[in-house]
């Protein structure tokens, strides 16, 4: 376990790296320190090749209460320095371009930005129980920043509604309009991130970042054009030494190198692993 800032901290296991927001006295606002702080870690995340999934979750009641208001009221006042909705915005684009998987955890309130964070993860779990809303306009501001990601992911009957309204809402209604992927009750919230993280982790490391790509690309107007582009990339990652081993495991009904814990020898004899699908 390590700790930046006093406001987060880490830890690794398994091939998955966990940052938690744990500033609960400032209700995980994102400060600049805050926002920081979860770059850094993710940066060392992506930069450690034995990490292959990366998760962000929180202490206390809350995921995130959006950006910090007094930092925000200092800077504006003329108190110098970068307004924490100004640092978001790298954070958000380093989330969502992230080669690695990142998994969002929410067992808590959600507001504001802290949803620009949620909606930048390619896998997001919240407790049915979680609360969000994009309080905002209650706070005579506009959610510009986090809409870079939250648009993408949010119907857009649902997007104008809870925008312009400001109202809260709870897991089951993210999980409906598509802010979060799953809502769970609170008591089965871990166990089904480590369900995901625990599939995330038998995709190739190259294979994942690849589909991340694919995932986020603009598709020419053209379905020839497009085609012709998948294919390529199709291609490139079929010919790929990933591949051949990915291919020879399934053949050998074992797992792929890249599995944490591959070819560890069980108290029985027998060795760790599925039959690699």
């Amino acid at each position: 376990m390590s700790a930046a800032g006093n406001v987060i901290h880490t830890v690794t296991e398994r091939g998955v790296t966990t940052v938690v927001l744990d500033h609960p006295a400032n209700r995980n606002a994102l400060s600049t320190a805050m926002i920081g702080a979860i770059a850094e870690a993710v940066r060392g995340a992506v930069a450690d090749p034995a990490v292959r999934v990366i998760v962000l979750s929180h202490t206390g009641d809350v995921f995130c209460s959006g950006v910090d208001l007094k930092e925000t009221a200092a800077v504006a006042a003329g108190g110098g320095g970068v307004l924490p909705a100004q640092a978001l915005a790298d954070l958000v684009a380093d989330l969502w371009e992230c080669p690695k998987p990142v998994l969002v955890r929410v067992g808590g309130a959600a507001r504001a930005g802290g949803l620009g964070i949620v909606a930048a993860a390619d896998i997001a779990v919240c407790s049915e129980e979680a609360t969000f809303a994009f309080t905002e306009v209650r706070l005579g501001v506009v959610p510009a920043v986090i809409s870079a990601t939250v648009l993408r992911r949010l119907q857009p009957r649902a997007a104008a509604e809870l925008y312009l309204t400001g109202d809260v809402f709870d897991g089951r209604r993210a999980a409906a309009v598509g802010l979060v992927s799953a809502a769970v009750p609170g008591e089965a919230l871990d166990a089904a991130v480590s369900a995901y993280t625990d599939a995330l982790c038998r995709g190739g490391p190259e294979a994942l970042a690849g589909t991340k790509q694919v995932l986020h690309r603009v598709a020419p107007t053209s379905v020839r054009d497009d085609l012709a582009e998948l294919a390529e990339i199709s291609v490139r990652y079929f010919t790929s030494a990933e591949a051949r081993e990915g291919m020879a495991a399934r053949r050998e009904r074992r797992d792929a190198a890249w599995v944490p814990g591959a070819g560890e020898v069980r108290s029985d004899g027998a060795t760790a692993g599925g039959d690699g699908g």
